[in-house]
């Protein structure tokens, strides 16, 4: 259906973003109470349907008392604004890489952007190292973290929803006459007619603000780049301190999985001028789209699998660690190698790894690279990307476990018993826990093909009959001889 500004919808259209806008919230947090440090993952009568009863639900998934309001706290909120701050007095003190991003379409002139994301989290990852030399595991922002963790998810969400409204609401003060003198645009796709679409998927570009002390802010790079990326790694390492006061020891499944996905993190914030050039700077408005997935989606689903193993400590031994690496590695490889010969193919191309490799003349006077890892598939690197975030999940195994009080069940191999006595087996639970801990994975491969349509069709629009002519040339989207 076409839009108002002759742009097609996307994400379903309107009944698709209104199904995000109010599903993903509850969606997450049906994940903090159905898969639990109380009764199991996932809780025990979900394994039951025909005898599932509301109240015997909110016994196992240790529903609140207060119910649904004491899904929220003032006094944590107020703690998850002290962390925003945090982050934002890092942006504007510490050292900082100034880089300017792609030109605007309508102003054709880049913005400047201020960059130091990495160097931020290390500040954070250095308070923390103290912390924890000084009182271990029971450091105060490991215990805070995952004693508040559904109050800190809901300040979250209720964060992301007033930012989402702040800038639907800013977007309305964009001077369309372009140029304008403060190059401000609004989004390609989010000026359709729809409220709850235009919400959704944003409608200004670049929305900036500027604040005392602070000076002007990008609110969709820093958003991006910085309390997401760092809460992921913060929430993991708030995990692996659980696991060590529940248990005694921490598993090797559960430091593999934090080192994994901090690298990814730390990479991408140490690459951060990378993103400038992603569809999400350079096309997509900054609505509840990208402020619900960098402030809630990111940290909060990204964190499930050691979440999840901070209750059920699998043990991969040697090998189960050498197979999940390697995995990690290959994905790594590929992604990085096919992106570096793009790169290099657009600013070298007479350099000898390039300089042979086959393309074709579009009539706008670029090339399409149709050899190398690009003569795989179109998007190569996507398939890399999932590679290297599928062993987040892997460690987790046939995930599924069930709590049972102490004396429960007989010694076993297959019993973990916490220091409070109760006892954890898989059980009945077996496999069903992989609907949490697998679910990133999924939904990570789901995004990148979704992805891959939207840049086909930009593409398609750009390119025209010459991108017809390279996708005969190159058959494959993602995964070659697959997809």
């Amino acid at each position: 259906m076409a839009s108002h500004t002759g742009h097609k919808y996307e994400f379903g259209g309107p009944l698709g973003a209104s199904a995000i806008v109010f599903g993903l919230p509850v969606l997450l947090q049906f994940f903090a109470f159905a898969c639990n440090d109380v009764s199991g993952c996932p809780v025990p009568s979900l394994l039951s349907p025909s005898t599932f009863t509301w109240d015997r639900f909110k016994i196992e998934a240790g529903w609140p008392d207060g119910g649904v309001w004491d899904l929220w706290s003032w006094n944590v909120t107020a703690m998850v604004l002290g962390y925003y701050l945090f982050s934002l007095v890092l942006w504007r003190v510490l050292p900082a890489q100034e880089v300017y991003g792609t030109k605007l379409v309508q102003h054709d002139r880049p913005l400047l952007y201020r960059l130091n994301a990495f160097s931020a989290t290390l500040v954070h990852l250095g308070i923390c190292a103290v912390g924890t030399y000084l009182q271990g595991a029971d450091f105060i922002v490991w215990t805070y973290i995952t004693d508040n963790y559904v109050q800190i998810l809901t300040a979250n969400i209720a964060i992301a929803y007033l930012l989402s409204i702040f800038c639907y609401i800013k977007s309305f003060g964009v001077n369309t006459k372009y140029p304008n003198t403060d190059l401000r645009e609004l989004a390609a796709g989010g000026n359709t007619g729809n409220i709850i679409y235009n919400f959704f998927i944003g409608r200004e570009l670049n929305p900036r603000v500027t604040l005392p002390f602070f000076g002007e802010i990008d609110i969709k790079t820093w958003c991006e780049m910085r309390p997401g990326l760092t809460g992921w790694i913060l929430l993991d390492l708030a995990f692996i301190a659980k696991q060590y006061r529940t248990y005694g020891y921490v598993s090797d499944s559960i430091i593999f999985t934090t080192l994994a996905q901090s690298f990814y993190a730390l990479d991408g914030q140490y690459m951060e001028s990378g993103v400038l050039t992603m569809i999400d700077v350079t096309t997509d408005g900054m609505g509840f789209m990208l402020s619900f997935g960098d402030l809630v989606w990111v940290p909060f689903l990204y964190s499930t699998q050691c979440r999840y193993l901070s209750v059920y400590p699998v043990h991969l031994g040697w090998t189960g660690i050498a197979a999940a690496t390697t995995v990690f590695a290959l994905g790594l490889y590929i992604f990085r190698a096919a992106n570096t010969q793009k790169n290099r193919f657009r600013r070298q191309p007479d350099h000898p790894s390039v300089a042979g490799l086959s393309y074709i003349q579009t009539k706008r006077g670029t090339k399409l690279l149709t050899a190398g890892w690009w003569g795989l598939s179109r998007h190569i690197n996507y398939f890399g990307d999932w590679l290297q975030a599928s062993p987040f999940s892997l460690p987790t195994g046939l995930a599924g476990y069930t709590i049972l009080p102490a004396g429960s069940v007989a010694a076993s191999a297959k019993v973990f018993t916490m220091l409070d006595g109760r006892e954890v087996i898989q059980g009945d639970a077996r496999g069903w826990g992989a609907l949490f801990t697998y679910f990133y994975v999924a939904w990570f491969a789901i995004l990148l093909i979704h992805r891959e349509g939207r840049d086909d069709a930009m593409c398609l629009k750009k390119y025209g009959a010459d991108w017809e002519t390279y996708k005969r040339t190159v058959r494959w989207k993602i995964l070659p001889w697959v997809y």
